[in-house]
């Protein structure tokens, strides 16, 4: 199965849209083998920066398995066990994999004239999903 990446999730920082915990949402998608995230709360960015740091916090404890993974195969290949050495190389590549990308976003209103000019409650105007791609 191909990975997905979900590029639209609403946390509970997207009023009467969204209820979940940026924490439960990052914790589910690594758990269903998801690479990465999009975070993109109706009209505001209140949770981007609880989404960036519990990730860092994910790929910390990620960085310090794959770490200690080389280091064993470094202390295997200097006793002469290429087969041990290459085995844990192993490893860190795959746990190399459980890394979590958080993608910042937001889902934001586009009014189709002005945002004073409205004929009525219904025009409301369109959504975009705008993701960041670098700084």
């Amino acid at each position: 199965m191909q990975p997905f990446i979900h590029l639209h999730v609403h946390s509970q920082y997207s009023l009467l849209d969204g209820q979940a915990d940026i924490k439960k949402l990052v914790d589910k998608a690594v758990k269903d083998g998801m690479p990465g995230m999009a975070l993109t709360d109706h009209g505001n960015m209140f949770g981007i920066k609880e989404f960036a740091n519990y990730a860092k916090k994910h790929n910390g404890k990620v960085d310090g398995k794959v770490k200690d993974l080389l280091r064993q195969a470094d202390e295997a290949e200097a006793a002469g066990d290429s087969a041990a050495a290459a085995d844990f190389r192993t490893k860190a590549g795959e746990e190399k994999s459980h890394y979590f990308k958080p993608i910042l976003g937001c889902e934001m209103y586009v009014a189709n004239k002005s945002l004073h000019d409205r004929n009525d409650k219904t025009d409301r105007g369109r959504h975009l999903i705008v993701l960041a791609k670098n700084q």
